[in-house]
């Protein structure tokens, strides 16, 4: 499944640093506003210490991680909905993302020019915020106009709902209210669905430090992003970008290294990569063999049907079983005999959960 994230914030945040180190591509990250025209897509593979293990065990011809797909988006600036800036053009490639990633800058540098003038991280994000409220508004209001006689005068049903769920979506962006903070039911989600409205994505927060305040953890700067997030129970990964980008230039063992000296077990890149996977609720099951060692990402709560679906169609189509072993149980014994023997390999039906870290073969016929 194609997973995307957008790496949204104010111009000169570091966003395309940050976008540097994701796909170690020197992509241009000038000090200016707008440096970046165009959205840039890259794809990060997911760290997954699993992979080794198995890899080592079968020494499989392949080896296939799960990825994830970044898009760096051109600076927003205050009035970007109203077509400040580069305007609704970049706040469209923000609908197409999965998640949101909101770089906020947390350091002073005299060097780097501030396109508000000056360092503040929560006038930043709410500048943002402000800005996909807006753009999101926009949408609604449009919709409302072109169905709402209709609507009424024609009593349809279907149309009704629509009407009183873009209202009840409306009143809280007026409000100020991102949507992902409303509580909407199936009926209502399914509505909304076709609008791809930025403010009901799951967001997360990166805070830009120096390379002086990684270690630490924090600063004044950052302190203030924490307490920001914690209201709106979102996740803060701090960072230093410039770093990030460095350190994706190193072999890995370097960068072991490197991060070993410093009392870090994780990059902040990774501990991106961590952090979104979760916020969208995504697990891994694994497909094993001599040919090919595989990962695979799937929705948490998705039964073993769909789950083969995921690598074909046809298995999906005639899916009997699935034969399914614990990673935990194999890296115990280290021998799927053994697992075998101990009776820790599983015959489920198709509408078995899969969980994170299953080891599975599909048994199907077409």
């Amino acid at each position: 499944m194609s997973l995307k994230a957008g790496i949204v914030g104010l111009p000169n945040v570091g966003k395309s640093t940050l976008f540097n180190a994701i796909t170690k591509k020197n992509i241009l990250a000038a000090n200016y506003p707008f440096a970046t025209i165009d959205p840039n897509v890259g794809v990060v593979t997911v760290p997954d210490q699993r992979l080794e293990f198995l890899e080592k065990m079968y020494m499989p011809n392949n080896l296939v991680p799960t990825t994830f797909e970044f898009t760096d988006i051109a600076g927003l600036v205050k009035g970007a909905s109203k077509g400040e800036g580069l305007g609704n053009k970049f706040l469209s490639h923000i609908r197409e993302v999965d998640a949101i990633v909101e770089v906020v800058r947390c350091f002073h540098d005299e060097n780097i020019i501030h396109v508000e003038g000056g360092v503040n991280p929560i006038r930043d994000i709410e500048i943002i915020n402000v800005e996909l409220i807006l753009a999101d508004l926009e949408i609604i209001e449009n919709r409302i106009q072109k169905i709402v006689k209709k609507a009424e005068t024609t009593k349809d049903k279907e149309a009704l709902k629509e009407v009183e769920t873009l209202k009840k979506a409306q009143e809280a962006l007026l409000k100020n209210t991102p949507l992902r903070f409303i509580e909407f039911d199936n009926e209502e989600l399914l509505i909304l669905k076709p609008f791809n409205f930025i403010t009901l994505k799951p967001l997360i927060y990166v805070a830009n430090v120096l390379e002086d305040d990684v270690v630490l953890g924090e600063n004044e700067y950052t302190k203030l992003v924490f307490d920001y997030a914690k209201k709106e129970k979102a996740n803060v990964i701090v960072m230093c970008c410039k770093m990030e980008s460095e350190l994706a230039e190193l072999e890995e063992s370097d960068k072991k290294a490197f991060l070993k000296d410093l009392g870090i077990n994780f990059s902040g890149l990774d501990r991106l990569i961590f952090a979104t996977y979760d916020l969208l609720g995504l697990e891994t099951f694994f497909t094993v063999g001599k040919d090919e060692v595989r990962a695979w990402t799937f929705k948490k709560g998705t039964n073993a049907k769909k789950c083969a679906g995921l690598i074909h169609s046809d298995i999906e189509r005639g899916f009997i079983k699935a034969e399914i072993m614990k990673f935990y149980d194999l890296e115990e014994l280290k021998d799927e005999k053994k697992v075998q023997e101990m009776g820790k390999l599983y015959l489920e039906g198709k509408d078995y959960i899969m969980q994170d870290g299953d080891i599975v073969y599909f048994r199907f016929n077409v």
